[in-house]
């Protein structure tokens, strides 16, 4: 990738920037919030809380005497605790006065000093756990029977009878799933144009004719991908693609699996017009439901339905119990991915750094409140794994010190400490250096 092209490639760079800004700010204030409250409430006296680094812009002291500070550079945060003396808050604790010497991270009890560095990750993880939950109350889930909210514009070439209101109850002669049909709707239907379709209206049933459930229809667009880079946006709909009329999404997958990377031509309707794009297909390692990875070509788009389906609100019990479950399935592709990173079974493009981070923000923020509110969930439990890996500097390096110290009931020495924090923060620097490598030149 040319340097001179980062800008343009961000688009509108002071969007990207802020919007990068606001979701790192979040997940670092909450993090960091997480070690200040929890450590308060083990008795550890926080001294200041900062949020960015650098010369302070605005600050107070509030009654528990800690200094809350804003500081210039907007790119991480910290909380400094009385007798903070490194940066693994570890080592020999100084003085001689008992009350005070508890008051510090380093005199405290190790039940105390654990809890305050585990609370960190943790607060993230509940972050994105009510982030989606709050998502999945505000959008609901397709209602039971299939119901037909609204319809979305399509070609005039499209044959459409279904009207809002409309209860879906069987397609080309397939009955629909009870309390499933929403994810299941584009199996074992003919593949054809168009299709028969027994609905509910006005409480008598009927058959209307209707496009295939998910016709080439872009449903979304992932950031920095092919359909992304070509201009595609949600709404349009793919007529022809590699010179072959299409009227199945399934059949998109087709193509593109088939071209190996090939660049494919397309028709493109949108808004009543059609305009031809030009995109190459991009190799993607993506987990499976039952574990490793699977390379494949993708444009970057989602599939999506030719109408807009009813909700209903699921129940608390429900909502946060997907939430606890996108969590976990984040956690566990994220650990896979660097597994298979790690022994060369998938590609290291899968790295994303900083400016890649940046980017996916702003093209989130521009896809709407909520795409950009999901991301911050996403990246929150990112960011809380990480600081869970047990390498000095992070809060995992720091749980592995204390892990010893419960064991032969003494701290690491300090000599000890210093050659471990310089081999993390080499690992770290390494590590953020080929992600920004990635991002640049490596992966465009």
């Amino acid at each position: 990738m040319d340097p001179t092209q980062i800008l343009p490639q961000f688009g509108n760079a002071a969007f990207t920037l802020a919007a990068f800004v606001v979701a790192l700010s979040v997940i670092v204030a909450i993090h960091e919030y997480g070690h200040y409250i929890v450590g308060r409430w083990s008795g550890i006296h926080a001294e200041v809380f900062s949020l960015g680094f650098g010369p302070v812009l605005l600050s107070r002291r509030d009654r528990h005497g800690t200094v809350w500070q804003i500081a210039a550079l907007p790119f991480g945060g910290y909380v400094k605790f009385l007798g903070d003396a490194n940066a693994a808050s570890v080592g020999q604790a100084a003085g001689t006065d008992p009350t005070k010497l508890r008051h510090t991270m380093l005199g405290a009890p190790l039940w105390a000093r654990a809890a305050t560095v585990a609370a960190g990750p943790i607060f993230n993880f509940v972050l994105s756990i009510l982030i989606f939950a709050g998502v999945i109350l505000t959008q609901g889930r397709a209602a039971d029977p299939l119901t037909v909210e609204r319809m979305l514009t399509l070609p005039s070439t499209y044959v459409n009878e279904l009207r809002a209101g409309d209860e879906i109850l069987s397609i080309g002669g397939t009955e629909l799933p009870e309390q499933g049909g929403m994810a299941r709707l584009a199996e074992g239907y003919p593949a054809e144009p168009v299709l028969d379709y027994r609905v509910r209206r006005d409480g008598r049933e009927m058959l209307v004719r209707g496009p295939y459930p998910q016709p080439p229809l872009v449903g979304g667009v992932s950031p920095r991908s092919a359909a992304d880079a070509a201009g595609l946006r949600a709404g349009d709909v793919i007529v022809t693609l590699d010179g072959r009329e299409v009227f199945a999404f399934a059949e998109l997958i087709e193509i593109v699996t088939a071209s190996e990377g090939r660049t494919l031509d397309m028709t493109v309707w949108r808004d009543g017009s059609t305009r031809e794009l030009s995109l190459t297909p991009r190799r993607v390692d993506l987990p499976r439901d039952e574990g490793g990875f699977e390379t494949r070509w993708l444009l970057g788009i989602s599939s999506g339905l030719f109408f807009e389906a009813a909700t209903e609100t699921p129940g608390l019990g429900t909502a946060f119990g997907d939430a606890v479950g996108q969590v976990w399935r984040i956690i566990g592709s994220s650990l896979s991915g660097l597994g298979h990173m790690i022994t060369g079974a998938i590609s290291s493009c899968n790295l994303s750094g900083p400016v890649g981070i940046a980017q996916t923000s702003g093209a989130m923020a521009e896809q709407g409140a909520t795409s950009f509110i999901w991301f911050v969930a996403v990246l929150s439990t990112a960011v809380g794994l990480l600081n869970l890996f047990p390498i000095p500097v992070l809060d995992g390096g720091h749980l592995v010190f204390f892990g010893y110290e419960a064991v032969t009931g003494r701290q690491p020495s300090d000599k000890v400490l210093r050659v471990l924090m310089a081999l993390g923060l080499s690992l770290i620097l390494t590590m953020t250096v080929f992600a920004v490598l990635n991002d640049l030149f490596l992966c465009p």
